[in-house]
């Protein structure tokens, strides 16, 4: 027979790097040359829901409809926060330093939210239903943090 043995709680510090590229798809490459090119922001519309979706996908995640170029909608720039939350700590996955704000954001024109950051904001003054609007980087590269960060209106 086998005895057993109780090691107790131990903890493993390792790190794993894991390089790999993304394909947005025709979708996401629509929406993000426009991001960068125009500083425009588009959903897509579902027909046969009625619903508008960012950041566009080429399938609708309620009815499974495919979705084309032909059902691209500008949206915002304005939205509203929908949700938050503060993060005083660093994490290396973070795209900044801490303290931030993640905030849930529902654009004018679209019927889902997306997280992004929230800036110029004090931190005390921050609620749910807040008007926003993006404040884009200087120098856009093809993806979401084009938009630096939302501001309040």
């Amino acid at each position: 027979m086998t005895e057993e043995m109780d090691y107790g709680v131990f903890e493993v510090d390792q790190h794993i790097t894991a390089h790999s590229r993304y394909y947005a798809g025709w979708m996401g490459s629509h929406f993000y040359i426009r991001l960068r090119d125009e500083k425009k922001i588009h959903g897509v519309r579902c027909e046969s829901c009625a619903k508008v979706f960012w950041p566009p996908r080429s399938t609708c995640g309620r009815c499974f409809s495919q979705l084309t170029a032909d059902d691209l909608v500008e949206i915002g720039p304005e939205g509203t926060v929908e949700t938050f939350t503060r993060v005083d700590y660093e994490e290396p996955v973070h795209p900044r330093r801490a303290p931030l704000i993640y905030a849930v954001i529902t654009l004018d024109g679209a019927d889902t939210g997306m997280a992004h950051f929230l800036g110029e904001v004090d931190f005390d003054r921050i609620e749910i239903g807040m008007r926003v609007r993006p404040v884009f980087a200087e120098e856009r590269k093809g993806h979401i943090l084009d938009i630096a960060y939302f501001k309040p209106v």
